[in-house]
């Protein structure tokens, strides 16, 4: 079945940027950052008090009351999501045959706040008090199996854990599904790690959110600038639907917004914690990816960077940038500067960006602030800081690093 083509044909986004599509589209090429103060709970001596929370979003609308006592913010979110993508792709999931679907998300961050409620449940009241959910409600598959059972999804179903790059293996699982004879997947990753026990785990890493005060916290999240200092975190992310070409076609689906021309995941099979000493296998996802897609890397109009937010990583990034790409100044832009980095859903919603920038034609910004823009460690590359509108924007690379050493791309094309 290698004649089959797989393609995106439904977006729906829960983000700091907005909920649903239209909403997060427009919000983006704004150029406005989400991140402010943490204001889900009182986070008065919390070690992280900046991040990208989700606005306006009522999870009553989209998940029923049953149903809530039973998941996390993490699945509301996926749930939402899915529901807004099958809305944009006109697809209506009992319409079909249940065992040509399936699911495939990605889980990083779990169901933090669901986990910290039962266990201070367990403490103060005993382990009678600790809800039967416990076991599926914090877990990294809950959202794939809540899917699956919502929409009656019986095709292959799995979930994918490699943090931030998570995402894109999904993404990658669900093309080499539909090159195999699956009709729909749905994919994608959301999360919710902005509780009290998630915002501790994150301590380490999320040092620009340790401050209340986005205009003046040192520093605030500026990927590639020279004094980064760490990332922000944030909540939300994207769901997609992916669906063989001539199938999508043949149905009329409203809007096909991309092909997955190509990915590859490498790992740098280093030190869990500590980033490798080199860039030689980010820069090999690259490579596999563009040409799997059977690109060069001159056929790439974008890149939608990692961005970490950490001089190492940052300086590994660009070292792998400029091996793929030579001398050439790329288009770089990291637009989650406006969200905050969102563990497993940060690559989902870069995917999702990357769809409309080829649809549309416009490039969404990155968010930067005094010291990144024209920086010596950017040489080299060709940082989007507003929206730019392209003529033939053809292909899109977008990349993720996750904690562990985990290395993922994916090439998109205009269909």
């Amino acid at each position: 079945m290698s004649d089959r083509r797989a393609v995106i044909t439904g977006i729906g986004v829960v983000a700091p940027t907005g909920i649903g599509v239209v909403e997060h589209w427009e919000g983006s090429l704004t150029g406005r950052s989400r991140i402010g103060p943490v204001t889900s709970f009182d986070a008065t001596g919390a070690p992280i008090g900046l991040a990208g929370e989700v606005t306006g979003f009522d999870e009553r609308e989209f998940v029923d009351s049953k149903l809530l006592v039973q998941t996390d913010r993490w699945t509301w979110f996926a749930l939402a999501a899915t529901e807004l993508a099958l809305a944009d792709a006109a697809l209506d999931p009992a319409r079909e045959d249940p065992f040509d679907l399936s699911v495939v998300t990605a889980g990083a961050s779990g169901g933090n706040a669901f986990g910290q409620r039962e266990i201070q449940a367990l403490w103060s009241k005993g382990p009678r008090a600790v809800s039967a959910y416990q076991s599926i409600g914090w877990f990294y598959a809950a959202s794939s199996g809540q899917l699956s059972i919502k929409h009656q999804l019986k095709g292959a179903c799995g979930v994918l854990v490699a943090d931030a790059a998570g995402a894109i293996d999904a993404l990658a699982e669900a093309a080499r599904l539909i090159r195999r004879g699956t009709e729909v997947v749905v994919t994608g990753g959301t999360e919710a790690p902005l509780s009290p026990y998630a915002l501790a785990c994150q301590a380490g890493e999320a040092k620009a959110g340790r401050g209340s005060d986005p205009a003046v916290a040192s520093p605030a999240y500026r990927p590639f600038a020279p004094d980064a200092g760490g990332h922000v975190p944030g909540e939300g992310g994207a769901m997609l639907i992916v669906e063989d070409r001539h199938s999508a076609l043949g149905r009329g689906a409203p809007t096909v917004y991309a092909e997955i021309a190509g990915t590859a995941s490498t790992h740098d099979a280093h030190h869990v914690a500590d980033p490798a000493p080199g860039h030689r296998q980010y820069a090999r996802a690259m490579r596999e990816a563009i040409a799997r897609a059977g690109l060069g890397p001159d056929d790439v109009g974008v890149v939608f960077a990692d961005g970490a937010g950490d001089p190492v990583r940052d300086a590994q990034e660009l070292a792998a940038l400029r091996e793929v790409f030579g001398g050439r100044r790329v288009p770089v832009t990291v637009p989650k500067t406006m969200t905050g980095r969102l563990c497993s859903g940060g690559a989902a919603l870069d995917v999702a960006w990357a769809a409309l920038s080829l649809t549309g034609g416009v490039i969404p910004p990155t968010v930067v602030t005094s010291g990144t823009a024209g920086s010596a460690v950017v040489e080299g590359v060709d940082l989007v800081t507003e929206a730019r509108v392209v003529n033939g924007l053809s292909a899109a690379l977008v990349v993720a690093r996750g904690s562990g050493g985990f290395n993922s791309a994916a090439v998109l094309t205009a269909v």
